[in-house]
């Protein structure tokens, strides 16, 4: 089983700036990473994803607040939060398209979550 490891999140005021980060387990072969969220009682929605070549899309939501990158050499992914709302409260998870080891194809793999709260 792969475990993605998350750190970062928090509480943070509104338009306040928070960072996460996502790091994969470097032996593994990692395509496209990205971020998700879970608002109370809503959807897993899409907040960013970057491929391995660095290319980038985001939730309109988001455009021009959060900056998702990654470190290709540490299998890790970055979300910069910038001019949070209190809209943007949820729990954050990163995903990684992994290369399997001893089959053919990828597999996508989910962090455990980490809390953003913004206040108003």
């Amino acid at each position: 089983q792969v475990q993605l490891v998350e750190s970062g999140g928090g509480l943070v005021q509104a338009g306040g700036r928070l960072s996460l980060s996502c790091a994969t387990p470097p032996i593994f072969t990692v395509h496209d990473m990205g971020w998700y969220r879970q608002p109370p009682g809503k959807q897993r929605e899409l907040v960013a994803r970057i491929s391995s070549e660095g290319s980038t899309n985001y939730a309109d939501s988001v455009k021009g607040r959060f900056t998702i990158s990654r470190d290709n050499a540490k299998n890790t992914v970055y979300l910069q939060m910038n001019s949070l709302k209190p809209e943007d409260t949820a729990v954050y998870y990163c995903n990684a398209e992994i290369v399997r080891r001893y089959a053919s194809g990828t597999s996508y793999y989910w962090g455990q979550g980490t809390q953003v709260t913004v206040s108003s």
